[in-house]
């Protein structure tokens, strides 16, 4: 089974015809979705949405509430409206105004899985679990399927406070606790109706593989069977249905999924959507939403699709060679003027051809685990010197719930409807990834989003960089490894604080960011042009230099003991020819839980190749915290 990039990260239209004739001042083309971000929210909601329809009414006129989509109240403040491009202008000029931007539309990319990563079915759990409950942004989900059946589940929790959109198609029950749905544009065909219900198949089988219960003899037609389940199968779900038949996901729809789950009171977003990351935070909705969950204690679990990776210089004008499972779109956009597909190997040619047709077998992949070719890489785009991804967990061959409402293929003439399908995908990676937070979250209620990210990233097991050149810009940290994660040792903890003075460093106002808190007393005081962004408490280490530039450069983190109460940890150094990497203090003693204690990691010497890798890990005997090191070369030749 291969691995498939899944990242753990941090920070962050539905008009009727009638009403678009009535903007008369501009035709249909002129206009579309833009989201309007204001912050945090201040006032109530009812006040907070009154300000919107105000404000629209400001540019645009009496009609100005028609345009409305969304009204962002609950959680921090926005509104997304269909606006010319003047008139979102004049919006992006108004007091209270951080950031106005085009709604982008977004698209959708276990039987032995949970096995594979060490996790089995037996792990220790907590009556805890129960109470977790995963926010699942997807295509809706089939609540009759056996997986999400709620016997000898009792109530939800207390803390929750959503809310299921039923309909006469759709109910909720005692493991689907909450379900909203959100169609703002488009049209949908007549089979599909507008109700929390999956129509697609790939939200069930996302939130099946993340918190699915056990389903004994599971298979699809015989191949994976097995006892198939989620990674915590005591969990509560809450469905926020942001992608339809189609696989599109509007952006100001995921944005206001965000604004309801973080009131309803989940413990976990789970996000399988994707699309071209924006190098301005503030532009880019998974991450003003990822932020607002992050300052609420909420983590969330994305996968990446950072189709920008691919360098533009050494692309533009150039043919590029693709793997074959590539379709070469991002090659295009990088701007290449043609591609060649890598296929399967040719075949000589024969004087009398034949086909031979052989019976199927299950095979044993002893080369996994490694990154399929068809996963996303980093780099960071928005910011280098974090690296990304996070993590790698299972995203190939993947057994999970299925509607038996659409066949399990797309091929034209495949009508088989069955109750479990094998998928492959970065989709497919996300929920394992959220469903081994979960797993930590039921050991560890009180940890921060940043602290379960540290425990996922410190405790993942190595990869081979011989497998994927790419190395840490493909697997990240490593793979997943959900049985230990919960017992890291050390972890390293980051504040909403800390993330201010990061975005302080990466160029954002003092006043831009009192708009995001709401706090007179967050200020940029503290932070220099880079050294936030170095020096935020990540648990890896990512330095960008060029080819023959000599490299003197320190990180500065902080690590907390949640290991053992009286324990030395020493430093473990693992570099390469041309680096030199140091340690201050080499060796970290601790007297009490909770405690925190600072070092700094020095890097010297020249990088030698496009990507070189190092390693730190904390060693005490018992506890091994590691972490990546990387250092890349940027230059356009390297």
């Amino acid at each position: 089974m291969a691995s498939k990039s899944s990242c753990l990260s941090w920070l962050l239209l539905s008009l009727a015809f009638t009403l678009l004739v009535l903007h008369s001042s501009a035709s249909q083309n002129d206009r579309k979705a833009y989201i309007v971000y204001m912050g945090n929210r201040l006032l109530d909601e009812v006040s907070t949405s009154s300000l919107h329809t105000s404000m629209l009414q400001q540019v645009i006129g009496s009609t100005g509430p028609y345009s409305l989509i969304h009204s962002y109240t609950r959680s921090f403040s926005g509104f997304s409206a269909e606006l010319t491009k003047q008139e979102a202008q004049k919006i992006a000029g108004m007091d209270g105004v951080l950031s106005v931007f085009p709604s982008k539309q977004k698209r959708l990319h276990t039987t032995r899985s949970w096995d594979f990563l060490g996790f089995p079915q037996l792990v220790p759990r907590r009556p805890v679990e129960g109470d977790i409950i995963i926010g699942v942004f997807d295509t809706g989900i089939w609540p009759e399927s056996e997986s999400f059946s709620d016997e000898g589940f009792g109530p939800p929790p207390t803390k929750w406070k959503g809310t299921c959109q039923a309909s006469a198609n759709f109910r909720c029950n005692k493991k689907i606790i909450g379900a909203r749905y959100y169609r703002s544009s488009g049209v949908l065909e007549k089979k599909i109706v507008k109700s929390p219900r999956d129509s697609h198949g790939h939200g069930t089988h996302t939130a099946s593989t993340a918190a699915g219960n056990l389903v004994s003899e599971a298979s699809l037609l015989g191949y994976g069977l097995g006892t198939a389940r989620g990674g915590v199968p005591s969990a509560r779900i809450a469905v926020y249905k942001v992608c339809w038949h189609a696989g599109s996901c509007d952006e100001h729809d995921v944005l206001k999924a965000f604004d309801d789950a973080i009131a309803d009171g989940v413990d976990i977003i789970s996000l399988s959507v994707g699309g071209s990351p924006a190098h301005n935070y503030f532009e880019d909705a998974m991450a003003i939403g990822a932020f607002h969950a992050m300052a609420n204690g909420i983590l969330t679990s994305m996968f990446c699709i950072i189709q920008d990776s691919l360098d533009q210089n050494l692309v533009k004008g150039k043919i590029v060679l693709c793997d074959g499972l590539n379709d070469g779109v991002v090659a295009f956009v990088a701007g290449a003027v043609g591609t060649i597909m890598h296929g399967l190997d040719g075949q000589r040619a024969s004087r009398k051809p034949t086909v031979t047709i052989l019976k199927s077998e299950e095979g044993n992949d002893t080369f996994a685990p490694y990154i399929d070719s068809f996963s996303s890489r980093g780099p960071n785009p928005a910011t280098f010197n974090i690296l990304k991804p996070d993590l790698a967990a299972p995203g190939v061959n993947i057994l999970a719930a299925w509607p038996p409402f659409f066949p399990i293929t797309k091929v034209i003439g495949d009508n088989r409807l069955l109750p479990y399908n094998i998928l492959l995908g970065t989709s497919m990676a996300c929920p394992h990834a959220t469903g081994a937070a979960a797993y930590i979250k039921s050991c560890h209620p009180t940890w921060s989003p940043a602290a379960i990210k540290s425990a996922l990233m410190t405790t993942a097991v190595p990869m081979s960089a011989g497998k994927n050149p790419e190395a840490e810009f493909a697997y990240g940290a490593g793979n997943i490894n959900p049985l230990k994660a919960p017992y890291p040792g050390l972890i390293y903890d980051i504040k909403p604080f800390d993330y201010m003075q990061f975005l302080c460093s990466e160029g954002y106002s003092t006043k831009l960011l009192q708009y995001v808190t709401f706090d007179e007393l967050t200020g940029c005081y503290e932070a220099t042009n880079e050294k936030a962004s170095f020096d935020l408490n990540y648990p890896s280490f990512s330095l960008s230099t060029s080819r023959s530039k000599y490299i003197n450069h320190v990180f500065h983190r902080t690590v907390t003991n949640v290991g053992s109460p009286n324990s030395t940890y020493k430093a473990i150094v693992t570099t390469q020819d041309g680096l030199r990497i140091k340690v201050k203090p080499r060796v970290l003693s601790f007297t009490s839980l909770g405690e925190k204690l600072p070092f700094t990691l020095k890097i010297q010497g020249t990088a030698n190749k496009f990507i070189v890798s190092a390693s730190l890990v904390w060693d005490d005997g018992k506890f091994q915290v590691r972490s990546p090191i990387v250092v890349v070369v940027r230059d356009a030749d390297a």
